[in-house]
């Protein structure tokens, strides 16, 4: 197919799913455009989502002689693969003692291998193709929050050792003056990379091998063997959707997994003046969504790195139900953990927030969609999107071509998590409740509050009305319903979104979905409305 070069920009002007650019966008060229969908095709294979999932899959099967068409609704990148911190790690998010826990000691031990065979696959790919992202392989240091204990920590370390990973229990956290005298587990065969330039580099790799792609073309009606994109028919043998949560499964999963925001900064730090290696703390034990924090080094300029630091994860569209601190407030929390930590960081150069999908027994959905003989799923990411999002197009491929692969029964998108039943039922119970918005009122009183680029949920008796105030003063109303299952939206001030607090549907300021499950925009109310004198 014929790739124009074009800068990249979403149908709203934007690169990516939020209002704040992250470095990896900030700092990669801009993107030749891809072709929009304006025809029906036939393929073998479609892949739903430009991400590093969808990407995987249709490079691994194109390799393989396979026809693929990958169908982007922005552009490459333009989701949640590009809003991650780049970590490439197999020292997951969910300790491997609770892995061994709701998957036995065999579950946990192919948890790891799997992890490390994406990193390690990612790296030959790297090679074989002379992508410049950035890789580096490198060290990861576990060391405990304040509110956790050593027996934890020792505990993780022994049951990493039980899956058959090669970690160290240190009495030091190199690197961190601050947590001096406090032991840590140091994972060897970590990795970062600079998530854009290795799409893009993959992307090429799968044009290639005779891969299509089309981007700002939105699937937006997905059957047994076809999928109608644009208005245009793609019929199919093999349907993958790789879009973060499935735009295709309008409850099942979503009833095992929940969404979050986790928040990001870059810092300027004198070149050299950071140590090069992954961190990651254990986490708020006190905290309801015991939220942790992760730190590392990105390559910047001659003189410069960024110092990248994440966390002070809550809910989608619940900030003010967990420890009560606004989206937009997260970063100074953020700013103040990294100085105390590295002290030698300067300015803020960079702030961006990102989706975390959690499932309920920590580890992603990859396989069959349940109920379906020849739609797939990849969702899930529990934090480590990055691996997953690898171990996704290596299963996928396989199942398609037919082949035995020892990871299928683990992320099979149809296991019952028994031994996650309390938090199952704790999740599910918190999800019931954020329906129960329908009958509060909503975070303002009229729309006359708003001043321009605000935003807020307004009720006018059951009906909840969605309105933003643009830079002219002039007010977009939409309907507040999520159009997926019925949940209230919230106000994002911080991403310029309206978020579902039930599964984590999001939409910009102007009524555009960014995030699934929900496939619709909102519906409009009014657009362009003079506010009220």
């Amino acid at each position: 197919m014929k790739i124009n070069p074009h800068t990249t920009a979403s149908s709203d002007g934007k690169r990516t799913s939020g209002e704040n650019i992250p470095l990896w966008l900030s700092s990669a060229p801009a993107e030749s455009k891809y072709e929009r969908l304006t025809h029906d095709i036939d393929t073998e294979v479609l892949i739903i989502g430009g991400g590093i999932s969808g990407l995987t899959t249709a490079y691994c099967l194109a390799r393989e002689g396979r026809q693929v068409t990958l169908i982007e609704d922005g552009y490459i990148g333009s989701g949640e693969t590009g809003r991650t911190t780049g970590h490439l790690s197999y020292a997951l998010d969910d300790r491997y003692f609770e892995l061994e826990r709701y998957f036995g000691q065999e579950g946990s031990a192919l948890a790891a291998q799997s992890h490390l065979t994406a990193i390690q696959w990612i790296a030959r790919t790297i090679k074989r193709h002379n992508i410049d992202c950035h890789f580096k392989e490198l060290d990861g240091y576990l060391f405990l929050h304040p509110t956790d204990t050593i027996e934890n920590l020792e505990k993780e370390y022994h049951a990493t050792h039980r899956a058959g990973l090669m970690t160290e229990m240190l009495t030091q956290v190199p690197g961190m003056d601050a947590e001096e005298g406090h032991a840590c587990i140091r994972f060897p065969y970590q990795a970062r990379f600079h998530s854009i330039l290795y799409l893009q580099g993959l992307a090429k790799a799968f044009i290639e091998a005779g891969g299509t792609i089309y981007t700002q073309t939105r699937a937006e009606k997905i059957s047994k063997a076809s999928v109608t994109a644009n208005g245009h028919t793609i019929k199919a043998a093999h349907i993958v959707v790789a879009t973060n949560v499935p735009v295709n499964n309008l409850v099942s999963i979503h009833t095992k997994q929940w969404p979050y925001r986790t928040y990001v900064i870059g810092a300027k730090v004198r070149k050299g003046s950071v140590m090069d290696a992954l961190w990651w703390d254990t986490g708020d034990q006190d905290s309801k969504e015991q939220a942790y924090h992760y730190a590392r080094i990105e390559e910047y300029n001659g003189t410069h790195d960024i110092l990248i630091v994440g966390g002070e994860d809550h809910k989608t569209g619940q900030a003010e139900n967990g420890d009560d601190v606004p989206e937009e407030d997260r970063y100074a929390a953020l700013e103040k953990w990294a100085k105390k930590r590295f002290p030698q960081m300067g300015e803020i150069a960079y702030r961006w927030s990102g989706q975390v999908i959690e499932p309920v027994d920590s580890l992603a959905y990859i396989g069959k969609n349940p109920g379906s003989k020849n739609t797939y799923i990849i969702t899930g990411d529990s934090g480590n999107g990055l691996t997953h999002g690898t171990i996704g197009g290596i299963l996928i491929c396989d199942l398609i071509l037919g082949k035995e692969n020892p990871w299928a029964k683990l992320y099979d998108p149809s296991r019952i998590p028994f031994k996650a039943s309390g938090t199952y039922f704790h999740e599910v119970g918190n999800m019931i409740a954020q329906y129960g918005d329908w009958f509060t009122v909503g975070d303002l009183k009229d729309m006359n509050e708003l001043k321009p680029c605000e935003g807020g949920i307004v009720s006018f008796g059951l009906k909840k009305t969605a309105i933003y105030c643009d830079e002219n003063n002039k007010l977009h109303i939409y309907s507040a319903i999520c159009p997926h299952l019925g949940g209230i939206l919230h106000w994002n001030a911080d991403e310029q979104s309206f978020d579902c607090p039930v599964h984590g549907s999001r939409f910009t300021a102007y009524g555009k979905v960014i995030n699934g499950p929900a496939s619709s925009d909102l519906e409009p109310l009014a657009s362009n409305k003079d506010k009220p004198a």
